[in-house]
């Protein structure tokens, strides 16, 4: 393996023999780009286009572990309306290149905080619908009878909600293994949002599939319309309440005509786009959830990113990051941690 091609291909050509995944050689191997730092590498055997997803060179503690749940969820919803890279095969061992490792068939569209194409660039109108059909993806995902699809035991839905905030609480505080680090002192609100949130709480949920990172960054639409394509980069997927998604939705959506900034993840132009509020009603006319408590869920959705991004920063303190990509998140962090303080008054 070389730093170029993260892959064996000779070993994975022999692994695909085994699974009568076709013959002869892997042809066209190209690594592919995006906001990721798992491995992409698309390539051809016998006249097949495939795209092989694996965990990055330096493994993490959880990469092999995620790249087999990511696989699972992806077979699980194969039969589903919601938008996907279809799973082709999937080897969770470890020894055939290093890692575990699926192949999913290509997705034909574009991420739109790379770039727009000329004609969704060119037609408002699309754009409002690029936001609307982004909505439908997680309807139809949180409407996804998990059990059925095979996935119980795949997260803990029990007192789901009531975990949350402890749990992000002592992720915050784990932080402090990096000396440098300034401290929470930073970041305006953290013990009031908190508090807020563990007195709001909703009393019942129903448990779902929940993507875990849901924003315009994590998706694909198709380059003749506004419609989704497909939903990509599962890292965070488990069961939950599919309500999150929707806040994390509502977390990272630009507010008035400013496309970035504050957490947000947004595409230029950015007029057109439906306002958070239309959001959030284009959802709740298409589920029979609870919607009357879905402003504590954009909380906890800018409170629980907040703290993950909190993470780069307190690593970068440590010289453990780049300081300007640890800069940048923090002030992404304060961005969400104030959204939140106005939502909550």
């Amino acid at each position: 393996m070389t730093e170029k091609m993260p892959v064996d291909l000779d070993a994975l050509a022999r692994w695909m023999d085994g699974e009568e995944l076709g013959s002869g050689p892997i042809e066209d191997a190209k690594l592919l780009g995006g906001g990721t730092q798992n491995i992409l590498l698309r390539f051809v055997r016998d006249a097949r286009p495939y795209v092989l997803r694996r965990p990055p060179p330096h493994l993490r503690k959880n990469s092999n572990e995620t790249m087999r749940r990511e696989a699972r969820m992806l077979a699980a919803i194969a039969d589903t309306d919601v938008p996907h890279p279809r799973l082709i095969a999937a080897c969770p061992e470890e020894d055939v290149i290093g890692a575990a490792f699926y192949l999913m068939e290509p997705v034909e569209g574009f991420n739109p905080t790379v770039a727009l194409p000329p004609l969704h660039a060119g037609d408002p109108a699309i754009r409002h619908r690029m936001g609307l059909s982004l909505v439908e993806g997680i309807t139809a995902l949180g409407a996804v009878d998990y059990e059925k699809v095979g996935l119980t035991g795949f997260g803990k839905p029990d007192n789901y909600l009531e975990r949350q905030v402890a749990r992000w609480q002592a992720q915050l505080e784990s932080y402090r293994e990096f000396p440098s680090w300034p401290g929470p002192g930073g970041i305006p609100g953290v013990g009031k949002v908190a508090r807020w949130l563990e007195e709001n709480r909703p009393e019942t949920f129903r448990p779902g599939i929940i993507h875990g990172d849901y924003h315009l960054a994590n998706v694909m639409f198709r380059k003749d319309s506004g419609e989704l394509a497909a939903i990509v980069d599962w890292e965070l997927t488990t069961i939950g309440d599919p309500l999150l998604d929707l806040g994390w939705l509502m977390a990272t959506w630009p507010q008035g005509d400013a496309p970035r900034g504050g957490g947000a993840v947004g595409v230029t132009p950015w007029d057109g786009f439906p306002s958070a509020d239309e959001l959030v009603a284009h959802y709740a006319a298409r589920t029979s959830r609870d919607m009357s408590h879905i402003g504590w869920y954009g909380v906890l959705a800018c409170y629980k990113l907040g703290i993950i991004l909190e993470g780069t920063y307190a690593r970068a303190c440590e010289g453990k990051a780049p300081k300007e990509t640890g800069d940048q998140l923090h002030a992404s962090t304060i961005g969400l941690f104030e959204r939140a303080l106005r939502w909550i008054g």
